[in-house]
């Protein structure tokens, strides 16, 4: 018998809950005047979050929004979309937030799947939206937003403006805590590139925990400022959202990304954090001379997708910024792995701290197991830096899996372990890192080519801004690595010979791309390279 057991049990006085939630009611309750919320002129502190979040709660559930009702959102990076991530959860409903660049039939695919009960909509996007609306079955109630730092087009769809909603809000309303901490809070769909996407569902539990996680990793002191240049429709904004009102932070909201923008809010607001694609490093280096600043202290930077290249990195040091590779998906809340930095390697020159930051890394610690295993017989590879395997993942910062789709969760879940889709290494240090994703993997003449070593050595000339590395289709070889180019834009345009020979400097010869194409790169609204378009792309060369 366990005598730690024996008459100690769970109630309500040593257990609740996990929840994100908390965190806005401790931070107004704490620091009700900090300044949680800065946009062009808007200033909006802890005490008016939480209050227009219990506003748009108690409005949301005045019009039958409870448990387990979809609110979808097609918001910019705006107050009303860090209210959306408090108030729609605090009717028990959950949050389904919108890439803003989908296409009408993908939206409306999702409006349906998820069944949606209100749409909450930027005047931006009507357009589009209003298209997709007219394409989808389900119906619901929607509410404009009509931003005032936005002076472009658009018309108001529904009945109803999101400020007029927000004020017929009870000030007192009682919001709802999860029943269960494993309760839906947000749903999140996949790119969906060889079908419909697949809808990602978090828990208040995954979505508390990587919250906590981010501060922790980012070394975020309390009252730091975040600049929100990441989409807060991706992943939740990586759940910074709920991560600021744990430290008692400031958002400062961007509708777009922009050069001048970017600086003067970093230099003016006294920026500590961001987060994005290697797109928002590329556009913050490119700004002209007028309109970057000096910035008193060194900013922290966290980015994802493909490694950075080392000229970036060694610019982004002379800017005023501190790089940290991140990796994760969807199906993890966002990022779950760090290249966690060793003091050790500070000694290394640029090109040996570049080849270490373009490691993954290690777990967050908020992410109970990750390995590198092979997927048949779930048997972890060797820890050599050269055994391919695929990247798996377990514990509570896992999504609790697809919507309506068991066969598709089952298939992810398979032997226990949440299976990435990505093939990497593990290294003798315990730091795995990428190879490719298993759909992008190039094998030509039964020899498996990863596209991002070709990658990473285009990356490497100094006139390629960005390289994208894809199978083309051969007679002979079954494969062929093709390289499309994005020049910088003060480059001459290199020859393919030279290419070829640069290369040949730098790779195995069965390796070298067969194809050079020179042209600016199809990415998605959070700066990732679509390789399914080149892919296509290839075959028709």
């Amino acid at each position: 018998m366990n005598i730690y057991n024996e008459n100690l049990e769970r109630n309500p006085a040593n257990y609740q809950p996990l929840t994100p939630l908390l965190f806005l009611e401790r931070a107004a309750h704490t620091f009700p005047n900090h300044v949680a919320i800065i946009h062009g002129k808007l200033r909006r502190n802890y005490d008016e979050f939480y209050e227009r979040s219990k506003k748009l709660a108690s409005s949301l559930s005045g019009q039958g929004i409870g448990t387990g009702d979809t609110v979808s959102v097609m918001l910019a990076n705006t107050p009303a979309m860090l209210e959306a991530h408090y108030g729609i959860p605090m009717t028990g409903a959950v949050l389904h937030s919108m890439n803003t660049r989908l296409d009408a039939k993908v939206i409306a695919f999702q409006l349906d799947h998820s069944e949606c009960k209100v749409l909450i909509t930027d005047r931006e996007f009507s357009t589009i939206v209003k298209e997709a609306l007219e394409i989808a079955s389900v119906k619901q109630i929607i509410i404009d937003y009509d931003d005032p730092e936005y002076d472009g087009e658009g018309e108001l769809l529904g009945e109803q403006d999101y400020e007029a909603f927000i004020q017929n809000g009870d000030a007192n309303f009682a919001w709802k805590m999860p029943d269960d901490e494993w309760d839906a809070i947000s749903l999140n769909y996949t790119s969906g590139t060889t079908g419909n996407p697949k809808g990602v569902v978090y828990h208040h539990r995954g979505a508390s925990l990587l919250a906590q996680g981010n501060a922790l990793t980012a070394s975020m002191p309390k009252h730091s400022v975040y600049l929100w240049t990441l989409p807060m429709f991706h992943c939740n904004g990586w759940c910074f959202p709920w991560t600021l009102s744990a430290i008692i932070g400031t958002h400062v909201c961007l509708r777009a990304v922009r050069q001048k923008p970017m600086w003067d809010a970093i230099a003016d607001h006294k920026v500590t954090h961001l987060c994005g694609a290697p797109i928002v490093m590329s556009t913050l280096l490119s700004a002209s001379d007028n309109d970057k600043r000096e910035l008193p202290h060194t900013v922290q930077f966290f980015t994802a997708a493909a490694p950075p290249p080392e000229a970036i990195l060694a610019d982004m040091k002379e800017a005023g910024f501190n790089v940290t590779h991140l990796y994760g998906l969807t199906e993890c809340y966002g990022p779950a792995v760090v290249n966690d930095w060793n003091m050790e390697w500070d000694k290394l020159d640029n090109a040996g701290q570049a080849a270490m930051k373009a490691r993954q890394g290690v777990r967050y610690s908020a992410l109970e197991g990750l390995d590198v295993k092979h997927p048949e017989t779930m048997q972890s590879v060797p820890a050599d830096g050269e055994t391919i395997g695929e990247v798996m993942m377990q514990g509570n910062v896992v999504m609790k899996g697809y919507l309506k789709n068991k066969e598709a969760s089952e298939e992810a879940f398979s032997g226990g372990w949440f299976h990435t889709g990505d093939l990497g290494v593990m290294h003798e240090d315990g730091y795995i890192q990428l190879k490719d994703r298993s759909k992008d993997i190039i094998i030509s003449g039964g020899e498996n080519i990863s596209s991002i070593e070709v990658e990473d050595a285009l990356y490497k000339h100094p006139s390629i801004a960005a390289a994208a590395v894809v199978a083309k289709p051969d007679d002979k070889w079954g494969e062929t690595p093709c390289a499309f180019i994005e020049l910088n834009n003060s480059a001459e345009k290199p020859s393919i010979e030279e290419l070829k020979t640069w290369c040949r400097e730098h790779l195995a010869a069965f390796k070298i791309p067969k194809n050079f194409v020179f042209e600016e790169l199809p990415k998605t609204s959070t700066g990732k390279i679509q390789k399914f378009v080149l892919r296509e792309r290839a075959k028709e060369i």
